[in-house]
């Protein structure tokens, strides 16, 4: 579970991000976090460098499952979307983490070194455990399978779910 507050999480390798935000944070070009519309309302994801802001359906407390793979696996064919993207991790670790909490307080995770390929797939769920919050909107499990890649591919709608989703 992780507190998906403002409706999105991140997964960041902290240190080049920071670097890069602290370069880039008043630039009016770039949306915050990588919302951009098309973000928001295509693809589910912001993208910025060393970073993935995965839009939720909730403001609450959401199940996500990351799992790190040594090649591309096969995609879940109960996921409603499924999206995918280049992930830049050069110092191979992750922190997971939202706008209301601190990244040093949340969770981390062992990568390979480099980059990454990450697939984020919105799998329908069932009703959170009890005692995770009582927020409105719909349930999903998030779930980040990551592998390391040779080269960019760029942002990739791999199955396009529907574009009324969170509510």
């Amino acid at each position: 579970m992780i507190d998906a507050d403002h409706g999105q999480f991140y997964l960041q390798d902290l240190d080049p991000y920071d670097a890069w935000i602290a370069e880039h944070a008043m630039d009016p070009d770039l949306a915050p976090a990588g919302w951009t519309d098309e973000a928001v309302y295509v693809h589910r994801i912001g993208v910025e460098p060393h970073s993935i802001s995965v839009g939720t359906a909730r403001d609450d407390m959401v199940e996500s499952f990351i799992t790190v793979h040594a090649s591309a696996p096969t995609t879940d064919p109960a996921a409603e979307h499924i999206v995918e993207t280049d992930l830049d991790a050069p110092t191979g670790q992750l922190t997971m983490s939202s706008p209301g909490t601190d990244p040093a307080d949340g969770p981390s995770l062992a990568v390979p070194a480099g980059l990454l390929r990450a697939r984020v797939s919105y799998i329908p769920a069932g009703p959170p455990p009890v005692g995770t919050g009582g927020g409105p909107g719909d349930h999903f499990l998030y779930q980040v399978d990551l592998w390391p890649s040779d080269r960019t591919y760029g942002l990739v709608i791999v199955k396009q779910g529907p574009e009324i989703w969170a509510g």
